[in-house]
């Protein structure tokens, strides 16, 4: 059933929420449960729509999947194919991160090549040169990639790229590698938390590996892995979010279980804004109104995560002055900004730069979500709006945040969750 977000702006946020697991670092958690027989149990596992269709695919490929608990999963690969069809992948473009655990159990794979997204074109090539640096062997034939890896074994495999260096695919050559002959050197790995996340499951599942959070990192394969226990670290773009929410209502809101390490480029940002931050070792809080412009770029971890650019510009239209978004990760990610325009943001492009001109008055109107983040700023920006705004597609939110209207009501926000059809029908888009 489709729905839509109906939010009443101009309540300040306040109050204290709990993180949620993050979402970037569950799937390819997931999808290594397939390189081990033995019995994985996640911890803080998030109730999210992309999470319920990666536990889809691996039921697909064999694995049994239980919920024990709410956010406790317990998963076994006994017996798994080799096998993803696209009607699976085509779901979730992150589907892809299974191509390399299907290749460190089964040593081949055949998997029908997720597509892009709005956000623009994030081909796998990477992906597939790191594989073939191993000694596999990729022939692609019908929008189906056929790897035999037979003749796997340790090398040098650099992963970088014109954007930076790709999550994903140091995920998936780092679960192709923990089983494979040799010594691999992953070169221009990426640093983020989320793949950080993945080296302490497979060092818990007998994996050997050094220089995790480093652009280096070593693998000495091991013949097998076995069953382990491991907690999800909390997800920092949905804790960037909520206090974003504190700030653009001029509230105060504190987030526990998040990790204030892990977003220490969007902390610095956020007080070079004029928002009052506090951090301690499980805790962020955010409070008070931004009151200068902020000029940032987005860049791969360390720097200013690009999953957090709609979320700032939305804030940043609360600033009387101009503050500038560059987006070099992916340079198109700005359909949010169309659709602020509606609300009266007053922002001109210019190339991969949008330049925000704040502190014009925000109105209620009817929005589109095109993506998960672009889908979280509009609904930030309602809430410093004046009047109500209709916030429509409301199914991307739920790719990335769980339960975001409950919680964004439990810090006083006037946020509901309709049917799509109790949207007025002359504010409805074709």
């Amino acid at each position: 059933m489709l729905e839509v977000a109906r939010i009443v702006g101009g309540q300040p946020l306040r109050g204290t929420i709990q993180a949620a697991g993050a979402k970037n670092a569950a799937l390819p958690l997931l999808a290594a449960t397939l390189l081990t027989r033995e019995r994985v149990t996640l911890h803080n596992v998030p109730d999210l729509s992309d999470v319920r269709f990666m536990a889809e695919i691996l039921r697909h490929q064999g694995a049994t999947v239980t919920e024990t608990s709410p956010g406790t999963w317990v998963l076994q690969a006994t017996e798994i194919t080799h096998r993803t069809p696209y009607e699976l992948v085509r779901k979730m473009r992150a589907s892809v991160c299974l191509l390399g655990a299907l290749v460190g159990r089964l040593h081949r794979a055949e998997m029908a090549i997720p597509g892009g997204c709005v956000i623009g074109p994030r081909p796998i090539d990477l992906h597939l040169h790191g594989l073939e640096s191993l000694g596999c062997k990729i022939n692609m034939e019908g929008g189906v990639v056929h790897v035999d890896a037979s003749a796997i074994h340790g090398q040098v495999v650099p992963m970088g790229g014109p954007m930076g260096s790709t999550v994903l695919g140091t995920a998936n050559i780092m679960m192709a590698a923990v089983t494979t002959p040799g010594t691999t050197i992953i070169q221009e790995a990426a640093a983020e938390p989320e793949v950080v996340d993945l080296g302490h499951l497979l060092t818990k599942m007998g994996a050997k590996l050094q220089g995790l959070g480093t652009k280096t990192i070593t693998i000495e394969g091991v013949a097998t892995l076995h069953g382990a226990e491991h907690s999800i670290i909390p997800d920092r773009i949905e804790v960037g979010t909520y206090l974003v929410a504190g700030a653009i209502t001029n509230g105060d809101v504190t987030v526990r279980g998040a990790n204030p390490q892990h977003l220490e480029a969007f902390l610095e940002k956020l007080r070079e804004s004029g928002v009052n931050v506090t951090t301690g070792p499980d805790f962020i809080r955010a409070h008070g109104h931004p009151t200068r412009a902020v000029h940032l770029t987005t860049t791969p971890y360390p720097g200013f995560p690009t999953d957090l650019q709609a979320q700032f510009m939305a804030l940043q239209l609360c600033v009387p002055a101009e503050s500038s978004l560059t987006e070099k990760i992916y340079p198109h990610r700005f359909m949010h900004v169309s659709e602020l325009q509606r609300m009266g943001a007053d922002i001109r492009m210019d190339g991969a730069t949008a330049y925000v001109h704040g502190g014009r008055t925000l109105t209620g109107a009817p929005v589109m979500a095109s993506d998960l983040r672009a889908s979280a700023a509009l609904i930030l920006a309602a809430l410093a709006a004046q009047g109500e705004t209709w916030v429509q597609r409301l199914y991307h939110l739920d790719r990335g945040y769980e339960k975001f209207e409950e919680r964004l009501q439990s810090l006083g926000a006037n946020i509901t969750r309709l049917p799509a059809a109790a949207m007025p029908k002359d504010l409805q888009s074709d």
